[in-house]
């Protein structure tokens, strides 16, 4: 096994370099082939290794690299290790980013600088992959870093654009607000258990239950204050509520990037953390508290956005999102893994989605809004079956006790831990989760209808061509509804088609065949994923005789488990019900009578320009952070650069020496007596000097 984690782990980072550094001496497809290729190797590689534990033929490992740091008490090498919950994340990476990778090369066709796109893209990779092979938290710290970099890298590509500059400065500065709650965590542990190796401090922290500390002038937890500071970095780099406001803005990337960074990488950096770190959380009972509630809170905040939104891309993050709540909020009820079973399922029929969604901007020529597509089932079947498989995944159909799609096993085994666990938190985030299963199969099959079936809204061929520019995946802001307007009839939101669909102007394609693979890969994923492997992540049991598939990578709690299957059959069917619920009311909106969402916006009024406002987090962090931060940096540039520092060092420097020189000047006066008398008081004022 050591030989096969080395190459999963480094193949992608040489890729990575050797894409980087032939940039522009060799062509772009030798790039392309090198990262694709290297991607596939560990995919391939991956595969095996999780399917080993799975079947219980596989144990834990520690693969050494080298010796790292040694300073003091500081002592650490750089090593990967390599158990279920290792297993599990390697293949969801490298198979999400290997498909990402040879979507690519379709999606990216066109653009001129691919060998620095895929470059970026294996780069981002080895980083998850470092980040989920961390044998102690400083290394876990470096991948951390190595996705946050890479994602500004990904999400500001075309950087000529000044909406993917912000967007990815934005995802940077927010990420730097989580990660010093991450690095002081780290910090904390460090001085608490005096080592940063997870498997040390794991051991160690049942023992610390109910220990207190210092903290602020109080007297508090030790094990919560540790386990708080280390959930906000999980919260900015997972996007959760309160440090949510940069996944959204994340669009501004190409599509693949969306795929990778919300499927299979960036975003579930924090779920496998409080995963990997479970032993902690499950001693401090108040860090835990805020994980089930900033994570129901979360899953129903962009569900209510999600429904508003009518960029194809928005609403497909906003969903993740929401769905990354669902994962917090089990883990923070005791069920780590079912969370970690909804970051398997979800990294499939996520990744297809945003795949998906790409095929069809490619299909529209870069066409984002879904108020130009409709009726485009016909015109590119393969990508509409593909996305109807993720669909039918993200919503959770399926018939209990016989089939169901990937999210019917995971996303129900989240809400029926919540209800097992008894508690107030637990009962509120399985209602919270209810309700966003509700809002989300409504969003979903909304972007379904509104996409595949109705009237071809398609524009005109003159808006099409004006949706070309150098951005890609941006829709053409000067044809897309005004904000105002969000609220209005879909039939009536979108300029008249000045042709007769079908017969004139631009017609929609399928995508090449790079672009389509990938789509039936992630199609079986979607469709399978969690059929085959609920026993394995939910009950923990192997194909081994008992075999425990976990094995002692996460906490466990079997009375949980056993309470999960024992819950009434109305909470198993909460879920099925509300998805119909949702399909019923998206099928009155938008294919029988597609005058009601005009009608429910009008009336709904403040509601729903809240809902599509995002709540006003943005304006409101406008307000209190960017205005503050810009009036002080001008008070820091008017009075403290240019008042002080300029005014008495370089100009007060200059005005000295220029006055001086003024005054010196006086005394060159080209005559010999003048230097003469000069020279005689100096010597007299040295000889006084000496003397006294």
């Amino acid at each position: 096994m050591q030989n096969s984690i080395l190459l999963i782990v480094f193949l992608p980072l040489l890729a990575a370099i050797v894409a980087g550094l032939v940039n522009k001496i060799a062509p772009s497809v030798f790039a392309k082939a090198i990262t694709t290729s290297a991607l596939f190797i560990a995919c391939a590689l991956s595969w095996p290794i999780f399917l080993g534990f799975v079947s219980g033929s596989a144990e834990a490992e520690v693969v050494p690299v080298l010796t790292w740091v040694q300073s003091g008490a500081l002592s650490f090498d750089w090593a990967l290790r390599v158990d279920t919950l290792t297993a599990v994340m390697l293949v969801v990476i490298t198979t999400v980013s290997a498909l990402v990778h040879l979507y690519s090369w379709g999606y990216m066709e066109e653009d001129p600088d691919q060998p620095r796109f895929f470059a970026y893209l294996s780069l981002f990779t080895f980083a998850m992959l470092m980040l989920v092979t961390a044998d102690n938290l400083v290394q876990m710290f470096f991948g951390w870093e190595g996705v946050g970099l890479a994602s500004y890298l990904l999400i500001g590509f075309w950087f000529k654009k000044p909406s993917a500059n912000a967007a990815a400065i934005k995802a940077f500065v927010v990420n730097r607000v989580g990660d010093l709650g991450f690095m002081m965590g780290i910090f904390g542990t460090f001085w608490v258990f005096g080592t940063v190796s997870i498997p040390e401090i794991l051991a160690a922290a049942p023992g610390m239950s109910g220990a207190t500390i210092g903290f602020l002038g109080l007297r508090v937890h030790t094990m919560d204050v540790l386990c708080i500071l280390l959930f906000i970095g999980a919260m900015g780099k997972s996007a959760q509520l309160g440090l949510h406001t940069w996944l959204p803005d994340a669009m501004e990337g190409p599509t693949p990037v969306s795929a990778l960074i919300h499927a299979a990488t960036m975003v579930t950096a924090g779920v496998f953390m409080v995963c990997r770190l479970s032993p902690m959380f499950e001693t401090a009972p108040v860090a835990l508290a805020m994980v089930t509630f900033i994570g129901a809170a979360t899953c129903i905040f962009a569900a209510t956005v999600g429904t508003t939104q009518w960029d194809i891309k928005r609403v497909i993050a906003y969903s993740t999102c929401s769905q990354l709540g669902y994962m917090f909020f089990a883990a923070g009820v005791g069920a780590y893994g079912a969370a970690m079973f909804h970051l398997f399922t979800h990294a499939f029929f996520k990744a297809l989605l945003f795949l998906g969604a790409g095929s069809v901007i490619h299909a529209m020529h870069h066409e984002q809004n879904m108020r130009y597509y409709g009726a485009l089932r016909k015109e590119i079947p393969f990508t509409f079956w593909a996305m109807m498989a993720g669909t039918l995944a993200i919503t959770g159909v399926g018939v209990l006790y016989v089939f169901g799609f990937a999210g019917f096993y995971s996303k129900d085994a989240i809400l029926e831990a919540a209800f097992a666990r008894g508690t107030e938190l637990g009962n509120f985030a399985f209602w919270m989760g209810a309700l966003a299963a509700l809002l989300t199969s409504f969003y979903s099959w909304r972007l379904m209808f509104l996409t595949f079936w109705g009237k071809p809204r398609w524009a005109d061929s003159h808006h099409i061509q004006h949706a070309v520019h150098d951005g890609h995946d941006e829709p053409d802001e000067h044809n897309a509804p005004k904000q105002e307007d969000a609220g209005e009839d879909v039939t009536h939101s979108v300029p008249s088609p000045n042709y007769e669909a079908g017969t004139a102007g631009y017609h929609p394609h399928e995508s090449p065949l790079s672009m389509l693979i990938p789509l039936g890969v992630l199609s079986i994923g979607a469709v399978l994923a969690g059929y085959v492997f609920k026993d394995a992540f939910i009950d923990g049991s192997s194909g081994a005789v008992n075999g425990a598939f976990w094995a002692g990578s996460i906490y466990f709690n079997e009375n949980l488990i056993h309470g999960l299957h024992a819950v009434p059959t109305w909470v198993k069917l909460t879920a099925t019900v509300v998805m119909l619920l949702g399909l019923l009311a998206a099928w009155l909106a938008y294919i029988k009578d597609t005058s009601i969402p005009g009608k429910a916006a009008e009336q709904l009024g403040p509601v729903y320009r809240f809902f599509y406002n995002k709540w006003y987090f943005d304006e409101l962090y406008h307000y209190l952070f960017v205005v503050p931060a810009f009036w002080l940096g001008r008070q820091f540039w008017k009075l403290g650069d240019v008042g002080m520092i300029d005014r008495f060092g370089p100009n007060g420097v200059a005005w000295v020496v220029e006055k001086g020189a003024v005054g010196a000047k006086r005394f060159q006066t080209g005559y010999l007596y003048s230097y003469a008398l000069v020279m005689l008081l100096g010597l007299v004022a040295a000889v006084t000097w000496v003397l006294f």
